[in-house]
């Protein structure tokens, strides 16, 4: 079973102030004197706060919100890329995260050794990286190009390739930002198709998106943020009609 809870949540990010001397001066002098540095050189933005939820297996969560609301901070949050500064937050289950797609690849590694070594930091083991090659190769549509170093390829062909590793893995919570066209449209509605499987066989998934019809599609819940804090939480109606009014005022 797959259970998300967090519990006032609060993620701080501290942003070095740049002048006349540089970021790595700086965090090398925080560092010898054990400190962030001097006042005034820091300073720390609360990109989360106050943030309450519990899901369980079966939940499709929406996370709605206007740019810079926090959308993408939670999930990677809930992925551990962030860790919380503050608060609880607990995962029962194995999250997989499709946000930055090209992350964990390799540009001196060829296709075929990127499919093994994304693969395996996804949670995968040796043996079943390569009983899934065969499939990852040939949903990518790459052909000879998989047997040369990903530094030769466009930023579409190393989508396809990310996106066909990641979506092999197993998921008990998945986390979807917006998703990103990777091909032509013969080659999109294959890759919709192969993502709506993957969040099916999913037991938990949260997706940030802006758009409240892709939100009703795919969600049974909602979580509308507004400057890192927890608006509302609940139906997905409810949340979409809440955050419609407080943009019309």
């Amino acid at each position: 079973m797959a259970h998300v809870k967090a519990s006032n949540l609060l993620v701080e990010m501290p942003i070095y102030e740049l002048s006349s001397r540089s970021m790595k001066l700086r965090v090398l002098g925080a560092l010898k004197n054990n400190r962030f540095g001097t006042d005034g050189d820091v300073t720390v933005v609360r990109a989360l706060q106050n943030i309450n939820f519990e899901f369980r297996d079966g939940d499709r969560i929406g996370l709605i919100g206007a740019n810079g609301a926090g959308k993408s901070t939670l999930l990677r949050v809930l992925a551990g890329i962030y860790e919380p500064t503050g608060g609880e937050l607990q995962i029962d289950g194995k999250a997989v995260a499709l946000l930055e797609m090209g992350l964990g690849m390799d540009d001196t590694l060829t296709g075929y050794q990127n499919i093994k070594l994304r693969g395996m930091l996804l949670g995968m083991k040796p043996g079943e990286v390569e009983s899934h090659t065969q499939e990852i190769a040939e949903f990518t549509e790459l052909g000879d190009y998989l047997h040369l170093p990903i530094r030769t390829y466009s930023s579409g062909m190393r989508i396809r390739l990310a996106f066909a590793i990641s979506t092999t893995v197993h998921a008990d919570l998945l986390l979807l930002d917006e998703v990103i066209g990777v091909g032509d449209a013969a080659f999109i509605e294959k890759a919709n198709t192969r993502l709506r499987n993957f969040q099916n066989r999913a037991k938990i998934v949260f997706i940030a998106s802006h758009s409240g019809a892709v939100i009703s599609d795919m969600c049974n819940k909602a979580i509308w943020l507004d400057g890192g804090s927890q608006m509302f939480v609940g139906g997905v109606r409810e949340a979409l009609n809440a955050y419609s009014e407080s943009l019309h005022g």
